[in-house]
C-alpha cells in the first residue's frame, strides 16, 4: 500500500519533526504571551496606589494593553503575510518583551502605558500566526495540537502569575517586570532555532459540514464576547476582594494562580462535558455555575474563596474550549478568517468590559460591580438557546 502524503506530496513520517518543532515553539509563545497577559493583574493593586487611579482608571490601563492585542490581531496579520512564521514569532515576543521593559523603566505614568501598548502590540501577531503555524503543519488532524496549543496558554496564565506572587515580596514592581521582559528575550532566541525557517504549505481552506449555518455565527461569536467579559470583569474585581479580606500581595498572586489552573483544567474537563452534554446543555451548566460562584466570593472570607477559585476558574474559563470548537461548524469558507474574527470579538470585549464593570464600581460599589459580571453570565443562557438551531445534528448530548 502507498505511505500517504500531504497536499505537497511529502510523506508524514519526513513531517513529523517539523511538526513537533513547530507545535513546541507555537505552545511555548502561546505561555509566555498569555501569562505575560494575565501576569499583569497581579500588579494593579500596586499601579492604583502609585498612579492614584480609580476602579475605571485601572480597567483603562489595562484595556491599552488587551485592546491593542485585540483589534490589531487581523490587520497585523495581513500586514505581515509574507513574513516567515518565524520571523513573526521572534518579532512578536520581543514586542512583547520590549513593552514590559518600557513599563519598568522610570517614565512615570506615560511609560506604564507606551509599554501596555507596545507589548500589546506584539502579542496582537502570536495568536493569529502561531495558531496558522499548528494548523499548516498538522492539516487536517489540528484539532488535537491546536487544543494542546490553547492549553499552553493557561499553562502559561498558571505559571506567570504564580512566579510574580513569589518575585513582588523580593523586588520593586519595576524589577519584577525586567526578569519577565529578560525571560521573553530569551526565548525569542530560542524560537528562533525552534521554529522552521522555511513555512509549511497551506492547504485549501474546508468548508462547513452539513448542518452548520453562518446564521448561528454571530450569536456564537456574542456569547464568546459576553464570556469573555464575565471573566475579564471578574478578574478586575478579584485581587480588590482577597485584598479587602486581608490578604497581601503574595496571597493575591496565588489567588490568580488558583483560577487560572482551574481555568487550565476546565479547558479540558468542559471539552469533555461538551461531548456528553452537547454544545448547549455544557454552556448553560458552565454559565450557570460561573454565575453562582462569582456571587459566592463575594460573602465567603479569604480561605473559602481560595477554595472556591479553582472550581470558579474550571467554569469561568472552560466555556471558552465548547465555544472555540463550535466555530469551524457555524463559519463557512475560511474557517481561519473565522477564528480570527471570533478572536478580535472576545478580546475586545475582554478590553472594554472591564471599563464598563470599573466604572458601575465607581458609581456603586464593588459587590454591584461583581455582581454584573455574574449577570453577563446569565445573559449568556438565553442566548445559547437561541444557538441550537444553528447547530448540526450531531451536536446532542450522549
Amino acid at each position: 500500500m502507498a505511505s500517504s502524503t500531504d497536499l505537497s506530496g511529502t510523506p508524514p513520517d519526513s513531517r513529523a519533526p517539523r511538526q513537533k518543532r513547530s507545535l513546541l515553539a507555537a505552545c511555548l509563545a502561546h505561555a509566555l504571551h498569555d501569562g505575560y497577559t494575565d501576569g499583569l493583574y497581579a500588579f494593579l493593586p500596586l499601579w492604583q496606589g502609585q498612579f492614584g487611579l480609580s476602579y475605571a482608571g485601572v480597567a483603562v490601563v489595562r484595556a491599552l494593553y488587551s485592546a491593542t492585542m485585540g483589534g490589531l490581531q487581523i490587520p497585523s496579520d495581513r500586514v505581515l503575510r509574507a513574513w516567515s512564521p518565524r520571523a513573526v514569532l521572534v518579532l512578536a515576543t520581543v514586542l512583547a518583551a520590549t513593552g514590559l521593559l518600557i513599563m519598568a523603566l522610570p517614565f512615570g505614568f506615560a511609560g506604564l502605558c507606551v509599554g501596555l501598548v507596545v507589548a500589546g502590540l506584539g502579542s496582537s501577531l502570536q495568536h493569529p500566526r502561531a495558531s496558522a503555524l499548528v494548523a499548516d503543519n498538522y492539516g487536517e488532524a489540528s484539532r488535537r495540537p491546536l487544543g494542546l496549543y490553547n492549553f499552553s496558554g493557561d499553562l502559561g496564565k498558571a505559571a506567570l502569575p504564580a512566579l510574580i506572587a513569589l518575585l513582588l515580596p523580593l523586588l520593586d514592581w519595576r524589577a519584577v517586570l525586567v526578569v519577565l521582559a529578560v525571560l521573553g528575550f530569551g526565548l525569542a532566541v530560542a524560537l528562533g532555532g525552534l521554529v522552521p525557517a522555511v513555512p509549511a504549505t497551506r492547504t485549501a481552506p474546508n468548508r462547513t459540514e452539513a448542518g452548520g449555518g453562518r446564521g448561528g455565527f454571530p450569536i456564537l461569536a456574542t456569547i464568546g464576547a459576553l464570556d469573555t467579559a464575565t471573566r475579564m470583569g471578574y478578574l478586575l474585581f478579584l485581587p480588590f476582594l482577597i485584598q479587602q479580606r486581608g490578604g497581601d500581595t503574595p496571597t493575591i498572586g496565588a489567588a490568580l494562580a488558583l483560577l487560572f489552573i482551574g481555568g487550565a483544567f476546565g479547558k479540558a474537563g468542559c471539552a469533555w462535558l461538551g461531548e456528553r452534554l452537547g454544545v448547549v446543555g455544557s454552556v448553560l451548566a458552565t454559565e450557570a455555575a460561573t454565575a453562582a460562584l462569582i456571587a459566592a466570593t463575594l460573602v465567603t472570607p479569604l480561605l473559602p474563596t481560595l477554595v472556591l477559585l479553582p472550581w470558579l476558574g474550571l467554569v469561568l474559563n472552560g466555556t471558552s474550549s465548547v465555544l472555540y470548537g463550535t466555530v469551524p461548524e457555524l463559519a463557512r469558507g475560511d474557517r481561519s478568517r473565522a477564528f480570527a474574527i471570533f478572536y478580535t470579538c472576545v478580546i475586545g470585549a475582554g478590553g472594554i468590559a472591564p471599563i464598563l464593570y470599573g466604572a458601575i464600581a465607581d458609581h456603586g460599589t464593588r459587590t454591584i460591580g461583581v455582581l454584573a459580571t455574574a449577570a453577563t453570565a446569565v445573559l449568556i443562557l438565553p442566548l445559547v438557546l437561541m444557538l441550537r438551531p444553528h447547530l448540526p445534528r450531531r451536536q446532542t448530548p450522549r
